[in-house]
């Protein structure tokens, strides 16, 4: 049986300590008798931190669908013991690379000065497209409403790994700004609903890379030009204009 998730799609729409404390578990073979059900899923006993072994099963649909006999698993919460049996799905078993492991919950400046080929480029916005798909209007019931939020969590962490990998210069800010008008568009018209804050925390923390950008190079305040007379939906262009004057 194949799993339709990923690695990735594990790893972006799982909170990091719960992520973490999966790979570790799997990684020190914790997983154990893993078989699918032959039905809709995949089977395990896995150890926990304390000893304890739990049954698991998790579903071939979607990672976070299952059921363990853990006290989180019992009370309808994903648990790491669920995650682990995902990742064992999804890797064969095979060890995982450091770069597979490696978790980025929020946008970093590389530090990295270049420039990006259009090919490269193109690539670029592609994954940036593919990411804003997370981010998508709310028109569903409330019982739908937790899902929603790990869709925009999700949208987020994809974002954050692609801006944290990007190399330093006016083309990738000029991008970054691009990036930032579009959620801001999706917030403000597009029928987001952000009332946790989850977007809009994540927009100012690329504000912030904007920032260590144009110290790095000073070049990059040229692509905040764009951003004289817009209005945002909380005044998030503000700081990058106050570095054209500046």
């Amino acid at each position: 049986m194949t799993a339709k998730y990923d690695l990735d799609k594990i790893k972006f729409a799982t909170d990091g300590p719960t992520f973490e404390r999966a790979i570790s578990i799997y990684e020190s073979g914790g997983v154990k008798n893993f078989r699918d059900n032959e039905m809709s899923g995949f089977l395990a006993n896995v150890r926990g931190s304390g000893g304890n072994v739990y049954e698991v099963f998790v579903s071939a649909r979607r990672f976070d669908e299952g059921d363990c006999t853990c006290y989180l698993g019992q009370n309808d919460t994903l648990c790491k013991h669920m995650v682990a049996v995902a990742i064992r799905a999804v890797t064969g078993g095979k060890p995982l690379r450091d770069e597979e492991k490696k978790l980025v919950s929020r946008p970093t400046c590389s530090g990295l000065l270049g420039e990006l080929s259009k090919e490269e480029l193109a690539a670029i916005k592609k994954e940036i497209t593919g990411a804003m798909r997370y981010i998508k209007p709310y028109d569903g019931p409330s019982r739908t409403w937790f899902s929603y939020q790990s869709s925009l969590a999700e949208g987020c962490n994809r974002l954050a790994k692609i801006v944290s990998d990007l190399l330093v210069g006016e083309q990738t800010a000029k991008l970054l700004v691009d990036t930032l008008l579009r959620l801001d568009d999706r917030l403000s018209r597009g029928g987001v609903d952000d009332s946790d804050g989850t977007v809009g925390g994540f927009m100012e923390e690329i504000v912030a890379v904007l920032q260590e950008y144009a110290k790095l190079d000073p070049n990059c305040t040229k692509a905040f030009g764009v951003l004289k007379d817009r209005e945002t939906c909380f005044g998030w262009e503000e700081s990058l204009l106050m570095l054209i004057k500046n």
